[in-house]
C-alpha cells in the first residue's frame, strides 16, 4: 500500500513527466507554426484519455485535486497538439475561466454556496441538534436511520444537487449519533439523488431530457421510459435489501466496521466534522430546521416553473421541460434564505450578526466541493474540446444497425463508459439519444426500452466517476472524503448494474416490463444473498 508520501511522490513524478514532455514538443511545434492549426487527436479515442489519467490517478493515489489538474493539463496538450503555450492558453482559458464563467455553472456555483450558508444557518440556530434529539427517540437502530436517509432522499425528488446537499445536512446528525459511516451516508445520498431525478417526471432531468428528443414528446417519452430504467429502480430495492440484511462487502465493510466498532466515522482520508457543532444556540427547535427546508423546497419550485414561464400562460409540465435549472434554483434559494434569516431573528434564535457570521461560514463549507467541480467542469471541458462525443456518435451510429435485439444492452454499457469518463450523466444521454430516436424508430417499444437503457446507463456511470458533480455534492453533503466515497461505492453500484445488463437484455425480446422487472428484482436479491453468504463464510 503507497502511504501519503509515497502517494505524492506518484503524482509529483507524474505531474513533471507532463511538464517535460509538454518541454520537449517544443521543437517540434515550432517546426509546424506555419501550418494551420488542427488537433490531431480529435474525434478519436484519445479524446476520452484525459478522464481516464484523472480517474485512474484519483483512485490509485487517494488525492483528486492534483489527479484532476493532470488530467485537464493532459487534455490541452492533446488538443493543442503539444505546443506548450497554446496548451497552458487553453487550460486556462477554455478549462479554468469558462469552467467558471459560463452562465449554466455559475447559476449551480451559487446556488451551492447558498445552501452552503442555509445549513449553516440551520446548524447555528439548533435546529439540526434539536432534529438530532428528536431522531434519538423516534429512530432507534441502524436500519431506522438508513431506511429514514433513503425515505428523504427520495422526496426530494426536484433535483440531485438539492436532494444531496439537504439530504447530507439533515441526516447527519442522526446517522452519526447510529454509527454509521460517513462513506455509507454518502452511498445513501449519491443513491438517491441522481436516481430518483431520473425517474421523476417533475425535476429538472426529466427537463432535460425532454429537451433532447427531437420529433417527439419528450415529456411523454421520458414516462414511459420510467419503468424500464432498471438502474435507478434497482438501486431502491438495493438499498432496502442491504439495510434490512444488514450487511455490507467491498471497501464499505471496513467503513461500517470500523464505526461500529470504533466509533470512527472516516476510517481514512480528510476529516470534515462541522465547524462550530458545539456552538449552536439552545433555542432550537425541530421547527428550525423544517421550516427552512420546506421554504427552500417550495421556492425552489415555484422559482423553476417562473424560469420556464409558467406565470406567463405555459401549463406546469411544459414550464418544467422548458426551465433552466441554473437559474430556478439560485432564485428559489436566496429568497428561502432571506426568509430564513427573518424567520430566526424574529424568533430570537439567532442575533442578526451571528446570522451574518454564517455567510462566510457557509461559503467557506463548500470551498473544497467548489474546487472540485470548477476542476471536473475544467476536464469536461477540454474532452468536449477533443471531440468525444462526436467520436462516441460515430463508433456507436456505426455499429448500431448490426446490433438489432442487443441494443438496448450496449446502449447501457456504452452510457455506463461515457458518463463514468466524462462525468456527466446529461452530456451522455445527450449523446445517446439522438442514435436510438434514430436507430429504433421503426419499433417505437424498442426505442422506449433504448432510450430508458441510456438514461439508467448514464445515471450508473455518473454515479460511480470521481469527476461527477453529482458524486461531488454527495461527498460535501456527507461531509465525506471525496475518494473514499467513490472507492466504496463502485462495487455496489456495479452489482446493481451488472443485474441491469442482464435485464435489458431480457427485455429486448420479452419487452413485458411486468414480467422483466420482478425477474430483476428476483435476481439481484438472489445476489445479495450469495454475497452475504460468502461473506458470512469469510468471516467465519
Amino acid at each position: 500500500m503507497f502511504n501519503l508520501r509515497n502517494r505524492k511522490a506518484v503524482v509529483l513524478v507524474l505531474f513533471v513527466l507532463l511538464v517535460c514532455f509538454m518541454l520537449g514538443a517544443t521543437a517540434l511545434a515550432a517546426g509546424e507554426a506555419d501550418a494551420p492549426y488542427e488537433s490531431n487527436m480529435y474525434g478519436s479515442f484519445w479524446s476520452l484519455v484525459p478522464p481516464i489519467i484523472a480517474i485512474v490517478l484519483a483512485l490509485i493515489t487517494k488525492e483528486v485535486y492534483s489527479s484532476l489538474f493532470i488530467g485537464i493539463l493532459a487534455g490541452a496538450l492533446f488538443y493543442a497538439n503539444f505546443q506548450p503555450v497554446m496548451a497552458i492558453n487553453t487550460l486556462m482559458n477554455e478549462g479554468l475561466i469558462a469552467s467558471v464563467s459560463d452562465g449554466w455553472n455559475a447559476g449551480i456555483f451559487v446556488f451551492l454556496v447558498l445552501l452552503g450558508i442555509m445549513v449553516a444557518l440551520i446548524n447555528k440556530a439548533g435546529g439540526s441538534a434539536a432534529f438530532g434529539r428528536w431522531a434519538e427517540t423516534h429512530i432507534k437502530t441502524r436500519v431506522g436511520a438508513m431506511l429514514a436517509t433513503f425515505l428523504l432522499g427520495v422526496l426530494i425528488f426536484i433535483d440531485d444537487y438539492f436532494n444531496c446537499l439537504t439530504v447530507g445536512s439533515v441526516m447527519r446528525p442522526v446517522t452519526d449519533g447510529h454509527k454509521i459511516s460517513r462513506a455509507k451516508l454518502a452511498y445513501l445520498i449519491d443513491a438517491t439523488a441522481a436516481p430518483v431525478c431520473m425517474i421523476a417526471p417533475i425535476s429538472s432531468w426529466a427537463a432535460a431530457v425532454s429537451g433532447m428528443v427531437e420529433g417527439e414528446d419528450g415529456i411523454a417519452l421520458f414516462v414511459k421510459a420510467i419503468p424500464y430504467n432498471f438502474y435507478s429502480l434497482l438501486t431502491f430495492v438495493f438499498i432496502i435489501a442491504l439495510a434490512l440484511m444488514k450487511f455490507d462487502y467491498g471497501p464499505m465493510r471496513l467503513h461500517e466496521m470500523n464505526a461500529q466498532l470504533n466509533g470512527d466515522l472516516f476510517t481514512s482520508g480528510e476529516q470534515k466534522e462541522d465547524e462550530d457543532a458545539a456552538s449552536y444556540s439552545p433555542k432550537g427547535r425541530v421547527i428550525d430546521l423544517i421550516l427552512p427546508i420546506l421554504m427552500l423546497v417550495a421556492f425552489c419550485i415555484i422559482g423553476m416553473i417562473y424560469v420556464g414561464g409558467f406565470f406567463d400562460g405555459v401549463p406546469f409540465i411544459d414550464a418544467f421541460g422548458g426551465t433552466d435549472a441554473s437559474v430556478g434554483l439560485p432564485w428559489g434559494a436566496i429568497i428561502a434564505l432571506v426568509l430564513t434569516v427573518i424567520y430566526l431573528i424574529c424568533r430570537r434564535t439567532l442575533t442578526f450578526k451571528e446570522a451574518m457570521s454564517c455567510i462566510t461560514k457557509g461559503f467557506v463549507a463548500m470551498v473544497p466541493a467548489l474546487l472540485i467541480l470548477t476542476l471536473a467542469l475544467s476536464l469536461k471541458n477540454m474532452t468536449g474540446l477533443l471531440g468525444a462525443s462526436d467520436y462516441v456518435y460515430d463508433v456507436m451510429f456505426n455499429a448500431a444497425p448490426g446490433l438489432a435485439n442487443f441494443l438496448p444492452a450496449i446502449f447501457f454499457i456504452v452510457a455506463v463508459f461515457i458518463a463514468f469518463s466524462t462525468g456527466t450523466s446529461w452530456g451522455t444521454f445527450g449523446i445517446l439519444i439522438p442514435i436510438v430516436t434514430y436507430v429504433m424508430a421503426a419499433t417505437p417499444e424498442l426505442m422506449i426500452i433504448g432510450i430508458s437503457a441510456c438514461l439508467a446507463g448514464a445515471v450508473c456511470g455518473d454515479h460511480i466517476s470521481p469527476i461527477s458533480d453529482t458524486t461531488i455534492m454527495s461527498s460535501a453533503g456527507a461531509q465525506c472524503d471525496h475518494v473514499n466515497h467513490v472507492s466504496t461505492q463502485i462495487p455496489y453500484a456495479l452489482t446493481v448494474a451488472a443485474v441491469s445488463f442482464v435485464g435489458y437484455i431480457i427485455c429486448a425480446f420479452v419487452q413485458t416490463i411486468w414480467i422483466v422487472l420482478p425477474i430483476t428484482i428476483a435476481l439481484l436479491l438472489c445476489v445479495l444473498f450469495i454475497l452475504r453468504a460468502a461473506q458470512n463464510k469469510k468471516s467465519a
